[in-house]
């Protein structure tokens, strides 16, 4: 059985985490904090869940999910994390994260330097999108009509296909969005992030499928 390590455990990567062991997966959930602060929550999530370091939950994960404020990702355990699949969930936000100056000009994506400092690890950008309180509630089986899906992006193709086996097996399908220098199609202020899924005063999302997606991110204008 594939396991998932958890690099951040809040709103997005704890939700991650609740699907995944819902999907059956072994998590091995980390934080800032230190593997004891989340005893209440490897004890919600059960028995296939074990709290961790970063470096062990990237050591133990087949997949990993780096889910920590983007000013944080020179700190992500590179070793551990090498050739490893990262999904990547993180938005850059100058007001929190200080100013980038090839994000601001566009000249990288985010998730470009998030994998210029990972090395041989293959991100691929998901999750980054969607409110946690939608996340959690729009997981529906496979071939419903009212699933929804979730942009991808990325540069190894293996990567990608492994994401979209993953996001499946939780409750969603994929659209590929391109390459992780495309990936500025679903960041912050884009027609796919957020809204499609309906809006943040309202907990219980609005499904919606491939085509919408791939729609709202050719709309994206840089």
């Amino acid at each position: 059985m594939t396991t998932i390590g958890i690099i951040g455990s809040g709103n997005i990567g704890g939700t991650v985490a609740r699907l995944a062991v819902a999907g059956g997966y072994d998590v091995v959930v980390s934080n800032s904090r230190g593997p004891e602060t989340l005893k209440d929550f490897t004890d919600e999530l059960g028995p296939k869940a074990r709290a961790a370091t970063a470096a062990e939950a990237a050591a133990a994960g087949d997949i990993v999910v780096v889910s920590v404020p983007f000013k944080a990702f020179p700190q992500l355990p590179v070793a551990e994390l090498a050739g490893k699949v990262v999904l990547d969930t993180n938005n850059y936000y100058p007001q929190r994260d200080g100013a980038f100056e090839a994000l601001d000009k566009g000249e990288k994506t985010s998730a470009q330097l998030e994998q210029e400092a990972l090395g041989s690890a293959r991100v691929v950008k998901v999750f980054n999108n969607i409110y946690s309180g939608h996340l959690a509630s729009l997981p529906r089986p496979s071939g419903s009509t009212d699933r929804s899906a979730l942009p991808i992006a990325g540069d190894d193709a293996a990567a990608k296909q492994t994401a979209t086996e993953f996001l499946d097996a939780i409750g969603y399908d994929a659209v590929d969005a391109g390459t992780l220098a495309d990936s500025w199609r679903q960041e912050p202020g884009t027609p796919v992030y957020g809204p499609p899924y309906g809006t943040y005063e309202v907990e219980a999302g609005t499904p919606a499928g491939a085509d919408q997606i791939r729609q709202a991110l050719a709309e994206a204008k840089r």
